[in-house]
């Protein structure tokens, strides 16, 4: 496990450090591995960066989510143990072969510009290799212009294919 600081914001739900950058922010990209109280503050901070529609994750939504063999939850977090930012990793078996998602990546907005997103991605890239699949999906807003940029950057192309929706 990473370093952790004795203050009472400390993160201790996550092992394994696996990316870290060289920033002036020193951020480490970690698994989590258990919902703790952190982990809901910190969601409820991000996810309204990221979907203003979205209802907040529960707990127990929280803890399906560890809990999934199919997701891996990736947590940048920052030098002071504060999660900035998030990823959700979705690895599945179809008929043809495993297939990958990339879901839900945001960054904590005081922090962005740090190359966290990137730091998440480059880490959901290297679990989707090791669990055997062959590609990596996402999908991006045209309006979230940084984040498009970022992804073509790290080699992911668009796709020609149209995406729908069946509201239930």
């Amino acid at each position: 496990m990473g370093d952790v600081n004795n203050d009472s914001t400390h993160v201790d739900h996550v092992d394994n450090v696996l990316v870290e950058n060289t920033a002036p922010t020193k951020i480490k990209v970690e698994v989590c591995r258990r919902v703790t109280d952190d982990l809901v503050e910190a969601m409820d901070c991000l996810i309204p960066q990221l979907s203003s529609s979205s209802a907040l994750p529960s707990r127990t939504d929280l803890e399906d989510i560890v809990a999934s063999p199919a997701c891996t939850l990736l947590l940048a977090i920052d030098q002071n143990r504060r999660i900035v930012g998030c990823l959700t990793l979705v690895v599945y078996r179809i008929p043809t072969g495993v297939r990958s998602r990339v879901e839900d990546v945001v960054v904590d907005e005081t922090v962005r510009g740090n190359r966290i997103a990137e730091l998440l991605s480059v880490e959901a890239l290297n679990q989707a290799r090791n669990a055997g699949a062959r590609n990596v999906d996402l999908t991006s807003r045209p309006a979230r212009k940084a984040a498009n940029r970022l992804y073509t950057r790290m080699g992911f192309e668009l796709r020609e294919s149209n995406v729908y929706r069946r509201v239930l």
